[in-house]
């Protein structure tokens, strides 16, 4: 990594870069608010934040956009706590599956149009619900209880520390495949239900998911995580080789999902404090190293590649928003965490890389992906649909790694409260 001196104090303690991001977080839910379905849940949005109304409603996209709602609210954002309400309401209803249990993966306007029920879903369900029902939203604890139930019933095996990936309709037939998708998306999950419910259990889960995942298949390869399983959590190195550019099953080596699982061991060692084991830290700069030695302009131009090859190759080399935003948390995390300049210098040239390729004035949100050359693209993704990894970019430099966003923001150790005040201790 890189060594480089900057000037100045850090940029996350400057009041105007404060009020920069603070500026960015609502012009993102400025443009969200277009969301909501008048049918329930939140539509997928265009290039231009038009809702696309004849399209399903996912719940994924629905959880993500409750969760920010409710941290609009909690920032004192007008209009915020009703569109959280929104999407409680469509979780509760319309995504919910009333016959056989959890979620749907998406819901037509001829209903349900899969019938599986994946892990990936139901953990961005307990994260919507945790944060709602930090922000006090009606119906939201119900909705947790409900939702940390299914997971638990469903998709938690205690033997293996580790979810499940994916039911059929009814819950009766497990799919052989393992993933890491959706335990990384259940750690950010059962940090914030712990937070909210009081319960270690879910602090704990939060743990073993990580030890095995982190500190056991990716430092085990080097750094370059394995995503894909098969049911008895053998490595799978060649799964999806014929769709390299899926969205979440992608083939290789995931750039952003190693800054995710970086910022993600930051996070559970705050909130585990001097009970945190002393490699959450030393995993957490290794994977970000990794992250940076393989993905940051490693093909000729400027940005991340989504994914490599086993060898360190850029395999998918489309520029994706959320690959960014991950970098830049976990940049400001690990600044936060050892006061290292090397971070600083990331973070800093990572915002200028943004504000200068991704953020559209014009559109509005994220430019979600560009091709090679840095140019809009939809190879992977089309049109902005959520602006949950975004909007979470510009909260976490302000905010203390523990407790999880919204309970933070609940108990006013948000950006208007004196940095001095905050019990960061924690985290160090």
């Amino acid at each position: 990594m890189e060594n480089t001196q900057f000037a100045g104090p850090k940029w996350t303690t400057l009041p105007s870069h404060r009020a920069w991001l603070a500026e960015e977080c609502v012009r993102l839910l400025d443009f969200a608010m277009a969301s909501a379905h008048p049918d329930g849940g939140f539509a997928w949005l265009d290039d231009n934040g038009v809702a696309l109304l004849d399209q399903p409603v996912h719940t994924y996209i629905t959880s993500r956009m409750t969760h920010v709602f409710s941290l609009g609210q909690l920032l004192g954002l007008p209009g915020m706590g009703r569109l959280a309400d929104h999407g409680v309401a469509a979780l509760s209803g319309r995504l919910r599956d009333l016959e056989h249990g959890g979620w749907f993966t998406a819901v037509g306007p001829n209903g349900p149009t899969a019938g599986q029920k994946r892990a990936y879903e139901h953990a961005f369900v307990v994260l919507a619900a945790s944060s709602a029902a930090a922000a006090g939203r009606d119906g939201a604890a119900r909705l947790l209880s409900d939702a940390l139930a299914v997971v638990e019933e469903q998709f938690w095996v205690e033997e293996d520390g580790l979810l499940v990936d994916e039911w059929d309709e009814q819950f009766r037939t497990l799919d052989p495949y393992r993933g890491v998708n959706a335990n990384m998306h259940a750690v950010e999950a059962f940090l914030a239900a712990a937070d909210v419910t009081g319960l270690a259990l879910w602090r704990d889960r939060a743990l073993r998911i990580v030890e095995r995942v982190v500190h056991g298949f990716a430092r085990s390869n080097s750094w370059s995580l394995p995503e894909h399983f098969d049911s008895s959590w053998q490595a799978l190195p060649d799964y999806n080789t014929s769709d390299r550019a899926h969205q979440f099953r992608p083939y290789g080596v995931t750039i952003g999902h190693l800054m995710e699982w970086a910022r993600l061991a930051l996070h559970l060692r705050a909130a585990l404090g001097p009970a945190a084991p002393d490699w959450l830290l030393a995993d957490a700069e290794s994977l970000f190293g990794a992250a940076v030695r393989l993905g940051w302009s490693v093909d000729g131009a400027e940005g991340f590649v989504y994914t490599v090859d086993w060898d360190g190759t850029p395999v998918v080399r489309d520029r994706l928003h959320w690959v960014l935003t991950e970098a830049l948390g976990a940049a400001a995390a690990l600044g936060g965490v050892t006061d290292d300049p090397r971070y600083e210098h990331w973070y800093r040239l990572w915002w200028d890389h943004a504000a200068a390729l991704f953020l559209d004035p014009v559109g509005g949100s994220w430019r979600h992906e560009l091709d090679p050359r840095n140019r809009p693209a939809a190879t992977v993704w089309s049109g902005k649909p959520d602006v949950y990894h975004a909007l979470q970019a510009t909260i976490i430099p302000v905010l203390p790694l523990a407790p999880t966003f919204a309970t933070a923001l609940a108990r006013e150790l948000g950006p208007g409260v004196n940095a001095d005040a905050r019990p960061r201790s924690a985290s160090r």
